[in-house]
């Protein structure tokens, strides 16, 4: 008898038994039944239809066992299912579950079959698919493993040979799972959002906008909600995708957990989920109804760091590597060196000898190529812990802060300047108002899942004009506005 709560119940105890350690090399996050069943119910109707599936690191086959009940709730013609798996300890376990679907798909008159494969799923399917010798899936379901492929490695090897460059183990099944599919096939996913932006995935963004239409996005509040027991930080999305269709609006949708209680859906036109020429193929996720007061910030607020002739580095001091070259006290022939503990109400302040790092780093032949020259500038924080409620933090450094000719920014910091130099008093202030803002924080998070904020993510906001950053530097002193005041400023609230 068919019995998804038992099929969750083992995989919950399969979970709790495994190692951490043996999770972890495989990138293994089993599917709790509830996001089972949201995924399966993405795809479109599957009355009277011959299904090929695909469930491509299938666990215990709980998203097989979703997609079946429905395709049994919904008298199906068929289903072939194909589960890959390359952990042999989940093999009896899943062969149960196919058993079940089986038995299920037979109640409602429909056929079924199965089978599963114990190879790796990159090598063996990129072989498949680059001969020829597979018949095509009508359908994917995907939890893809979550782990980092060397550049080096066989996977990447193979995966170039089907035309796919990407640097993770989930972008390389999706990716392939998508090339596998029949003309029309469709595809759902749970993976971290980590793909939504910068420059390593960008290749895989641009696969998935050449080869299908975004159709469906919900996004958690974060992957520790959606795999309970499971240590992962990441944010998560799931998406539908189908292979060949005509890309239209995106039904954005949201939740805070995985329970599904209070799901909001938004219809959003495709060219607010990867901007008008934009190079990078960024998704951006808005999940609420945009105010009006938004909506005309965001089309006010439209300027790149480049294009206001701004740019954003990385801290260039690594303090551990400079070890030798830090000191705790000023002298002569030493430079201030800024850590994001400097920072007091928006603004550095420098020395702060009660903390633990040291303040001054020696200028010599080693160290002067990591320095920046004395100046105004915009410090901005690049690690931040989940429970805080804003990711952007910055802190204006004036010259005033720390004496001297070069500064050291500790690594863990992203500097806005103007050519490598300081920026002009006023407009490092403005820069700082809206980074400060809760629209520039709410800004990032439309395409970036994770906790650091790093000089790609700078480049991807938008910004105001160079006059309203001077307007708006102006109205400050030696301290930011509090939270209130700084978002009347910018609007968008």
């Amino acid at each position: 008898m068919f019995d998804i709560q038992t099929i969750d119940d083992r995989r919950e105890a399969i979970a709790l038994a495994t190692p951490a350690k043996h999770k972890s090399a495989l990138g293994q996050f089993m599917t709790p039944s509830v996001i089972a069943r949201f995924m399966a119910g993405m795809f479109a109707p599957l009355a009277e239809k011959s299904i090929r599936l695909l469930d491509a690191g299938a666990g215990i086959g709980s998203l097989t066992a979703a997609f079946a009940e429905r395709a049994a709730s919904e008298s199906a013609a068929s289903l072939q299912c194909e589960a890959w798996e390359i952990d042999t300890k989940m093999h009896e376990p899943l062969r149960a579950t196919l058993a079940a679907c089986g038995a299920l798909m037979a109640g409602s008159g429909g056929a079924f079959r199965s089978s599963i494969q114990s190879e790796d799923f990159i090598l063996a399917f990129a072989d498949l698919f680059a001969h020829d010798k597979m018949a095509a899936p009508t359908h994917a379901i995907l939890n893809p493993p979550y782990k980092k492929i060397s550049s080096e490695s066989a996977h990447r090897h193979a995966l170039r040979g089907c035309g796919v460059e990407t640097a993770n183990l989930y972008s390389a099944f999706v990716a392939l799972a998508l090339l596998s599919l029949d003309d029309g096939g469709e595809l759902v996913a749970i993976t971290p959002r980590s793909f939504c932006n910068g420059p390593y995935f960008r290749p895989f963004r641009e696969l998935i906008l050449a080869r299908s239409a975004l159709m469906k996005i919900h996004v958690f509040e974060s992957r520790t909600q959606a795999f309970k027991g499971d240590e992962v930080l990441q944010e998560n999305v799931i998406f539908h995708l189908v292979k060949g269709a005509k890309q239209g609006q995106v039904a954005v949708s949201s939740s805070e957990d995985s329970t599904f209680s209070a799901v909001s859906t938004r219809e959003t036109p495709f060219n607010e989920i990867v901007l008008p020429g934009d190079r990078e193929k960024i998704f951006h996720l808005a999940t609420s109804e945009a105010t009006d007061a938004t909506t005309r910030a965001t089309a006010r607020y439209c300027h790149t760091l480049d294009g206001i002739g701004l740019g954003v580095s990385t801290g260039p001091v690594v303090d551990f590597r400079m070890r030798e070259h830090l000191r705790t006290e000023p002298g002569p022939g030493r430079a201030p060196m800024v850590y994001s503990h400097h920072f007091e109400h928006g603004f550095v302040k420098h020395p702060k000898p009660e903390a633990k790092k040291p303040d001054y780093i020696e200028i010599n032949e080693e160290t002067r190529k990591w320095m920046m020259p004395a100046g105004c500038y915009v410090v901005v924080r690049r690690l931040s812990s989940k429970e805080e409620k804003r990711r952007i933090v910055p802190a204006v450094f004036t010259p005033e802060a720390a004496h001297g000719d070069l500064i050291g920014f500790d690594n863990k910091t992203n500097i806005v300047h103007a050519f490598k130099n300081g920026l002009p008093a006023e407009v490092a202030k403005g820069m700082a108002l809206y980074l400060g803002s809760s629209f520039a924080d709410r800004w990032l998070r439309r395409f970036s899942g994770h906790t650091q904020v790093n000089a790609g993510d700078m480049r991807a906001l938008r910004y105001p004009d160079i006059e309203t950053l001077h307007t708006w530097g102006r109205t400050v002193g030696n301290r930011l506005p509090n939270q209130e005041e700084i978002d009347q400023i910018v609007g968008g609230v």
